[in-house]
């Protein structure tokens, strides 16, 4: 029995794809239920559709108040069964409601080793420090901006002649099969979440 997964994008979806290709082997032992997003007409909501992965798209705008949004954003996912949401490029902060709901089964990617550079401009500020060595870290959700406990990270050296455009490519390129794989271990082979430290098998 494949775990079931719903993918939030908010842009072209190349981590959505990484995943939709994983998943068409069955020995992944996942499968895409759903793809939500925030906006319309965006690539990634375009690659679901030529996957003839079901869609849904919950703008903040058609919604007075961002609690509304949020509660709307849970009832579009919750409606699809995940055992695990992953946030996939998704560039709004998911609210209490969701986060209570599908508490410890939301994973995210971020361009740095956390704890290390958390927030939108990880490539510039790893730059900034000059640090040697940046990274991707994948972690579970929590109500924080990028603090919750993390599932696994990957290393990517910082070149000298490096820019935060081909710094974040090549740390995208890290992302990527970081992600496709620590979703598969967790939905192949369990997990638990002890203070801040997450155990998969």
């Amino acid at each position: 029995m494949s775990a079931r997964l719903v993918v939030l994008v908010s842009g072209a979806g190349t981590n959505l794809q990484a995943l939709l290709d994983a998943c068409a082997d069955p020995a992944y032992g996942a499968r895409i239920t759903a793809v939500g997003a925030d906006r319309d007409g965006i690539e990634g909501l375009a690659r679901a559709g030529r996957a003839g992965v079901p869609t849904f798209v919950t703008r903040l705008k058609d919604h007075d108040t961002r609690d509304g949004w949020d509660a709307a954003l849970t009832e579009a996912v919750a409606g699809h069964a995940p055992d695990l949401v992953v946030s996939a490029g998704f560039m709004k902060l998911l609210g209490k409601r969701f986060l209570d709901r599908f508490a410890g089964r939301v994973i995210n990617t971020h361009p740095a080793l956390l704890p290390s550079f958390p927030g939108t401009q990880a490539a510039r500020d790893a730059l900034d420090h000059g640090v040697k060595v940046t990274g991707c870290t994948a972690h579970f959700v929590d109500a924080g901006v990028d603090t919750g406990p993390i599932i696994a990270q990957r290393a990517v050296p910082v070149l000298d002649d490096d820019d935060e455009d081909s710094l974040h490519e090549r740390i995208k390129a890290a992302e990527r099969p970081l992600l496709v794989e620590t979703v598969g271990r967790l939905v192949r082979e369990g997990w638990t979440i002890e203070s801040r430290k997450v155990r998969i098998g």
